[in-house]
């Protein structure tokens, strides 16, 4: 199957961020995110069983860690890896242009 990542990015603009589900297996599963202003909720924090590592291919985002005193602002090519159960939140994406994320959820490593 092919694909292109920044198809489809107007049918994305709402409410809610728009997740797709790219690959899906027993160990790994790639996601495309699109955010178009969403944040995550007051208090809410991401606590994963998976580790994960996330591009943002465009836009601009903002992204706090529980054990970070100060968030990190993402732009086009940022990329960060996520060990499994390091807290996290979306502190701010860019609501006049659609954020394109690249995550790929895996196994954590021993």
């Amino acid at each position: 199957m092919a694909g292109n990542l920044f198809a489809g990015l107007e049918a994305a603009a709402g409410p809610e961020e728009w997740m797709d589900q790219l690959v899906c297996d027993a160990a790994v599963r790639v996601e495309r995110i699109v955010s178009t202003g969403q944040a995550s909720p007051p208090g809410f924090w991401y606590d994963q069983e998976l580790a994960e590592w996330v591009v943002l291919l465009s836009g601009a985002a903002e992204l706090q860690f529980e054990d970070e005193a100060a968030p990190r602002r993402l732009g086009p090519g940022d990329w960060v890896n996520i060990a499994a159960h390091r807290r996290h939140r979306v502190n701010w994406t860019d609501p006049a242009q659609p954020s394109v994320w690249l995550a790929i959820h895996y196994p954590p490593g021993d």
